[in-house]
């Protein structure tokens, strides 16, 4: 962690960057969500899902041998995070892409999250992973609604845990839900929004995830070949050398206080 008057430093430094661009890109990982007590996706299971990794629960594979253990386990983890609220990050950002744009600067949102904590806020972000509130079709990726929405939020009161199995309207396979799986490929309109996103930008940041991990990670080396400054807000700087600026600090702690200088 930095000292806090080293801190400040390096946030008033990026705060004048930022300042002086007009196109910023930005990449949310499990860090922020994190901070609003969803557990990231390598956290050790809990309960009756302990014996089993992440991993193996999460693919097509699985599915296909044990759908019902599957969507168990995904009515499980909806249930654990029904009731998580944006924190101070989630808001700070959704203050940012308000003030960017009555500043007339291009602002793109891309999250690796499933969860809907950005749209809580009040962000429009770019879903790369999927979402953890949508379901689909197994076969003929027909959507399936579970759950109401209101002005583009999902309806607690309609909530629905329960670990009966779906069947499509349509074809009467099973519904999943709607998530990018290990061994399945990014959703292509998406990721074409976040490579041109990053190609295009002046500044980039990255946000509570690792600057390590594909294919996201390519997003911040993408940007920088194109001539973009490299941010980085995360507890644990990712080990790497082609980041300009480090901001080793919670998120909820670093963007409201970066958003204060951008609006100063």
């Amino acid at each position: 962690m930095l000292a806090a008057s080293e801190l400040m430093t390096s946030i008033q430094r990026a705060a004048a960057l930022i300042s002086s661009k007009t196109r910023i890109c930005i990449l949310t990982g499990a860090g922020i969500s994190a901070e609003s007590g969803i557990p990231t996706f390598r956290d050790k299971q809990t309960g009756l899902w302990a014996q089993y990794r992440a991993e193996d629960l999460a693919s097509p594979d699985a599915f296909a041998r044990d759908p019902k253990m599957v969507w168990s386990w995904y009515q499980w983890r909806r249930q654990q995070v029904h009731d998580k609220t944006p924190n101070p990050a989630h808001r700070a950002l959704a203050e940012w892409q308000q003030l960017a744009e009555t500043r007339g600067q291009s602002f793109t949102l891309i999250t690796q999250n499933v969860d809907d904590l950005h749209e809580q806020a009040g962000s429009q972000a770019t879903h790369l992973h999927g979402h953890l509130w949508r379901n689909r079709c197994s076969q003929c990726a027909t959507p399936y609604a579970m759950t109401a929405n209101v002005e583009g939020k999902k309806d607690k009161s309609s909530l629905n845990f329960s670990e009966d199995l779906i069947h499509c309207p349509q074809c009467d396979s099973y519904i999943r839900p709607d998530i990018v799986w290990f061994g399945e490929a990014l959703p292509v309109e998406a990721w074409a929004q976040a490579e041109n996103a990053a190609s295009q930008c002046d500044v980039f940041l990255s946000i509570g995830t690792s600057s390590l991990v594909y294919p996201a990670a390519g997003l911040a080396q993408l940007a920088q070949q194109n001539g973009a400054t490299l941010i980085e807000i995360n507890p644990n700087p990712t080990p790497n050398t082609f980041v300009d600026i480090t901001l080793a600090e919670k998120a909820g702690l670093v963007l409201p206080t970066l958003i204060n200088q951008l609006s100063a």
